[in-house]
């Protein structure tokens, strides 16, 4: 399979996937427990980080150096780039080519004079480099985003603001891989104020059929997307974690000394309500602003008795306003006898 300019940049934004992966739930769960100083064994994993940085470093990455290939005075061509990529990445751990300075690869026959080869956290991909320069300098001109930005259909316009007259800009439109690379900054920084949840495909073969399962291809898959390391952190960290705060008000109806005001910190009220309950200690862990809850079960069970409690309090409610509605009834209606039996006696 020939890999050009725009399988690369489309690895690229999956690695950058992944990173973010890897923060959100195998890095940051980690650190969370050592900031609130909960027990904790490090884990090992892959950080796909010095990949990233490969490709999209200012001064040494891929993409700089294409930039730089695309803008320089002179003859531009795809090996003039390739060339430069042997010079710069030479050494670097997960590149290759056969013309680099690297001699493991020079007599790679694998390994084609006009490509090279990065090692992603999914495996190897050889680029044909062929065609890199002149897609990456597929540039929108300025007189063209002009033009469509005088249409008169407002889609259209919106598609080409650069196009305005009022916001002219005499510098030379960014490159394929510059607007991409800041595209997926952008959808970085999004995804990095959300609270993602992951689902992850597992194709069980390469077929596309049915009752066909590949043990060698899923293990692969399992193990390039990180899949064990967080299986291990999730195993031996915690499924729920809450701050005291919010964990004993939801709870707080389940225990006599914290219902229905508990006067004191919130951690200690939530300490004096776990002992109440008789929940194993190794079933959950006090860190410094959160409790941890190691088993699903243990939350299933506190969401079982608050359901029945609340169900108890709504009794009890319902119990106090029948029993109010009945005396003041009764009361109204002794008032209204001794009244009739006032009026009655007069006439008598």
């Amino acid at each position: 399979q020939d890999n050009s300019f725009e399988q690369f940049i489309i690895n690229y934004c999956n690695e950058k996937l992944q990173q973010i992966f890897i923060e959100l739930t195998l890095k940051e769960e980690q650190e969370e427990y050592i900031r609130e100083g909960i027990e904790w064994t490090h884990i090992e994993y892959f950080n796909n980080a010095i990949i990233c940085d490969l490709i999209e470093n200012n001064q040494t990455g891929i993409l700089a150096m294409l930039d730089e290939e695309c803008l320089r005075p002179g003859t531009v061509t795809d090996d003039t780039f390739l060339e430069k990529l042997n010079q710069v990445c030479a050494t670097h751990q997960h590149f290759e080519s056969r013309m680099s300075k690297c001699s493991r690869f020079l007599n790679d026959t694998t390994l084609p004079h006009s490509c090279f080869r990065i090692q992603h956290y999914a495996g190897k991909v050889m680029y044909q480099v062929e065609g890199f320069v002149d897609k990456n300098n597929d540039l929108l001109y300025r007189d063209l985003s002009q033009a469509m930005w005088k249409a008169n259909h407002s889609l259209i316009k919106a598609l080409f603001p650069e196009g305005n007259p009022a916001k002219i800009n005499l510098k030379r439109p960014p490159t394929a891989g510059s607007q991409f690379k800041a595209s997926v900054a952008t959808l970085m920084k999004n995804l990095q104020t959300k609270n993602p949840n992951y689902i992850r495909c597992i194709k069980p073969n390469d077929k596309k059929a049915a009752h066909i399962f590949n043990d060698a291809l899923v293990c692969h898959q399992i193990r390039y997307l990180g899949l064990l390391e967080n299986v291990r952190v999730r195993r031996a960290g915690y499924a729920f974690r809450q701050a005291y705060e919010p964990c004993l008000e939801r709870y707080k109806m389940l225990c006599k000394q914290t219902w229905p005001h508990w006067r004191g910190p919130a951690r200690a009220g939530v300490e004096v309500l776990f002992n109440e309950l008789e929940i194993p200690e190794e079933e959950f862990s006090f860190g410094r602003s959160k409790i941890f809850i190691r088993n699903p079960r243990t939350l299933f069970k506190l969401e079982d008795l608050r359901k029945q409690r609340l169900e108890d309090l709504a009794t009890l409610i319902e119990k106090i306003y029948r029993g109010w509605k009945c005396r003041t009834r009764f009361l109204l209606m002794k008032k209204s006898q001794i009244v009739i039996a006032a009026w009655y006696r007069r006439y008598a």
